[in-house]
């Protein structure tokens, strides 16, 4: 199916690993052009290395802290001096901090909101007016079932999601007056770099594969394992396609059947 994104501009954030780099994948695969960011330039320029096949012309790459707008604000500038437009955003840079309430610093819960808020509503204010201005303007944030329903070890985290969806509910309200989509992807436990880090740590006797469906029974994981990068990025390409066009403020569970709210 042809998703009409062909030499639409997409901009990529967290693009260096899991989800984004995924996402940056499905996108390139579909002729749309990328500019993608994350903290680490070096990793991020290595990550895309695996894209030999993809039209080099089609990839702009820079480092920015998206928690900072100036930063933003650059990142933007230069993606329209490279591609002459921003069609689409996803916004997917995060991380997960596991801790109850009574471990978490305050300044842990700031950082958390810091990114979560701020990392998406710093983006968006600086790249409004070209979303604004593409025919097929689409946001698509990328959060986590946690905003839905909390968990205890994941305190800090799952108040920053939650919020993060009702800001995504106010900016779907607020960008559709001028013609842009916003919607979410709820995550629930998908197989990234994170996972495997958290693997080589238990040392575990049992391999990845075994150890990770215990970790998806002990959850409640319907479907008995972890969800994969490309099944988010999959998702979340297909909200930004113009064929959506008429979804927004909008959330996809991509959870395995984790999700027990109604």
């Amino acid at each position: 199916m042809d998703l009409q994104l062909k030499d639409r501009t997409v901009v990529v954030t967290g693009a260096s690993s899991g989800v984004g780099l995924a996402t940056a994948r499905y996108l390139l695969s579909e002729g749309a052009r990328v500019a993608a960011c994350a903290r680490d330039a070096g990793r991020l320029s290595a990550a895309f290395d695996e894209f030999s096949w993809a039209d080099k012309d089609s990839i702009y790459l820079a480092s920015c802290d998206v928690t900072d707008q100036d930063a933003t604000n650059s990142f933007i500038a230069g993606t329209l001096n490279r591609f002459g437009a921003v069609d689409g955003l996803v916004c997917n840079a995060g991380r997960s901090l596991m801790a109850t309430l009574q471990d978490t610093t305050d300044q842990q819960l700031r950082d958390e909101f810091s990114l979560k808020i701020f990392g998406v509503l710093n983006m968006v204010r600086s790249a409004r007016s070209a979303l604004n201005a593409s025919p097929h303007g689409s946001v698509v944030n990328v959060n986590a079932i946690l905003s839905r329903q909390p968990e205890l070890r994941l305190a800090a985290t799952s108040a920053a999601r939650a919020a993060l969806l009702n800001l995504t509910h106010s900016l779907a309200e607020d960008l559709a007056t001028e013609g842009t989509r916003v919607n979410s992807v709820l995550l629930g436990l998908v197989d990234t770099g994170q996972w495997r880090r958290r693997f080589e740590e238990a040392d575990s006797e049992l391999d990845y594969e075994a150890w990770s469906a215990g970790i998806a029974a002990n959850r409640g994981i319907r479907l008995g394992r972890f969800g994969t990068a490309e099944e988010v990025a999959f998702h979340i390409v297909s909200l930004l396609s113009p064929l959506s066009g008429y979804t927004t403020g909008a959330t996809i569970d991509v959870g395995g059947g984790v999700g027990r709210y109604v």
